[in-house]
């Protein structure tokens, strides 16, 4: 019996061993599927995919460095390429002394002061003391390219002496000592290549200028007896520096022969920028007003730079000036505005500064911006109101004029167009088209102001509302409407439009002043000023705008412009 019972008990823990370790196969096949499925996935997904689903917390640590193990690592490439700058500073020094020399007297020649008749290198070399490599950043640049930036620090002892010559024939020996820099630099390797080192050309640029400090003292005298000559040269010096190396403008290094004439710095673009107005400036007079002025720059180059006239005794200057720049980068440059009190045959003093990307820009749509002015616009720390900047700005890519029209030129208008090509003959039309950079444009037409109602005005009585009405003036030819006077009503309705014959439309003005009406007088509620850029490029338009000087309150206008452009010689 026990015999029988020990044959069943053993074929039962058989099939259960063999049940059980198919079972295991099965569940062990479905494990192996599973995980080719989800690896299928993962190797499907992105950086930005990985980084949503998984927290740095979650990888391995061979994946994801601590914070500390980055500046340890950082802080040991950086130990490893200052060791080995310092090893090799000898022979750095030889080779960059005559670059420096060969690049950078051309360049001191073309910016070179008045008061003087030369300026040329006597003695170069960077001296001893090595640069030290503070920072170092991988960017993600184009397809094609690898991107790095280099923080330099220098505290040097270069044996620099300038050799400059007066328009009175004394001849001096300028030395520049203490120098001390610290900057950015970019280095972009492309094109890639499929031959060692794997990449065309290096170009190298000064992205950012965080300081520099330099003294100049004349050999065996003192360079304060000389008025003027010392700005004169620092300022040669800066601009040399920025017209040569800063970014934009960046320098090509061959490494494989080629043509990489596509790397080198071409202009992209134009910006209009119309200075409009500023208002609440800072009074930095103490009998009478400021007497403002503004500097705007895209480049800090004393030849790119443009200045407006002095508005004498005002705080709440207009200007409506029109100027251009090229722009060589829209992606990192900006448009910087500086506004002083001119004093006269004293330095101007700044009152307040302020700065636009480009970048935030829409390609052939006018951008009407109020700007606060700051003391600083590296360091920020001084947060008093200065006042504010008002601009009209308009960025034209070349390449897209056939996309939008940029009224500031001429050649592009369509009517213009019809009448180049009117003879027929290509040799004309440009011959036409030169000519005609020659004149500037008149945009004459008829500008039709719809003063359609006002919304949420002040209470100016103090008995009942306010009795407003508006009066429109344009500014060149002083011609003025005004619209009929809505009794005790802070919303009024007029729906009246007016038609104004405009000269000159591009350099005119439309103000718009709400008054409240008194028996025995007037009070001013607010008011708007207009240029007329965007009803010329927009033919028409109708919108809403804030009453200046007034604690609330808006203007709903219609606005229609009816062109006829004419030119005037210069």
């Amino acid at each position: 019996m026990s015999f029988f019972f020990g044959i069943v008990i053993g074929i039962a823990c058989g099939i259960a061993v063999v049940v059980v370790f198919a079972r295991l196969a099965k569940l062990r096949s479905k494990s192996r599927c599973d995980l080719a499925t989800t690896v299928a996935a993962f190797a499907r997904m992105t950086v930005q995919d990985s980084r949503k689903i998984l927290p740095p917390q979650f990888y391995p640590s061979w994946v994801v460095f601590s914070q500390q193990q980055k500046l340890s690592y950082m802080n040991g490439c950086l130990t490893w390429l200052n060791s080995h700058l310092r090893k090799i500073w000898p022979y750095v020094d030889e080779a960059a002394s005559e670059l420096i020399r060969s690049n950078m007297e051309p360049i001191l020649e073309q910016y070179r002061p008045v008061i003087l008749s030369a300026l040329k290198f006597s003695k170069l070399t960077l001296g001893t003391v090595a640069p030290q490599f503070t920072g170092v950043s991988i960017l993600e640049g184009e397809a094609g390219e690898v991107s790095m930036e280099l923080e330099m620090q220098w505290d040097g002892n270069p044996n620099i002496v300038l050799d400059i010559k007066t328009r009175v024939g004394v001849g001096l020996p300028i030395q520049v000592k203490n120098i001390g820099f610290t900057g950015v630099f970019r280095l972009i390797f492309k094109p890639m290549v499929e031959e060692f080192p794997c990449f065309g050309a290096v170009c190298y640029s000064l992205r950012e200028k965080k300081n520099l400090d330099f003294k100049l003292k004349v050999v065996g005298g003192d360079i304060t007896a000389l008025p003027g000559i010392s700005d004169a040269i620092e300022e040669t010096i800066l601009d040399a520096i920025e017209d040569s190396i800063t970014w934009p403008v960046r320098k090509i290094v061959p490494i494989i022969p080629g043509d990489y004439s596509d790397l080198e710095l071409k202009p992209v673009g134009t910006l209009e920028v119309k200075l409009v107005q500023a208002r609440d400036l800072t009074n930095k007079d103490l009998i009478g007003k400021s007497d403002p002025y503004a500097v705007l720059f895209v480049r800090p180059i004393r030849d790119r730079m443009k200045t407006s006239k002095t508005i004498n005794n005002e705080l709440n200057p207009i200007w409506n000036e029109h100027f251009e720049f090229i722009v060589e980068d829209a992606s990192t440059q900006h448009l910087t505005v500086r506004i002083f009190d001119d004093e006269g045959v004293q330095a101007s003093e700044l009152i307040g500064c302020a700065q636009v990307r480009l970048k935030d820009l829409e390609p052939g749509k006018v951008k009407d911006v109020w700007l606060k002015l700051v003391k600083d616009l590296d360091v920020q720390r001084d947060k008093k109101y200065r006042g504010e900047v008002r601009l009209e700005l308009l960025y034209c890519p070349f390449g897209m004029e056939s996309v939008f029209t940029n009224p500031f030129r001429p050649n592009l208008l369509t009517s213009l167009e019809k009448v180049l090509k009117a003879d027929g003959t290509e040799a004309d039309d440009i011959k036409k088209s030169h000519s005609l950079k020659k004149r500037d444009i008149i945009v004459r037409g008829v500008l039709s102001v719809t003063v359609i109602s006002a919304e949420n005005l002040p209470v100016v009585d103090l008995i009942g509302k306010a009795d407003p009405y508006v009066e429109l003036t344009m500014k060149k030819s002083n011609t003025k409407h005004r619209t009929r006077v809505v009794n005790n009503s802070l919303n009024p309705i007029w729906n009246q439009t007016f038609d104004f014959v405009v000269e000159d439309g591009l350099h005119d003005m439309l103000i718009l002043d709400v008054w409240d009406h008194d028996t025995f007088g007037k009070d001013k509620i607010g008011r708007c000023i207009f240029t007329l850029t965007r009803v010329i490029l927009e033919g028409e338009f109708r919108d809403n705008f804030p009453l200046e000087g007034a604690k609330s309150g808006s203007l709903n206008l219609h606005l229609k412009w009816s062109p006829q452009p004419i030119f005037r010689d210069t």
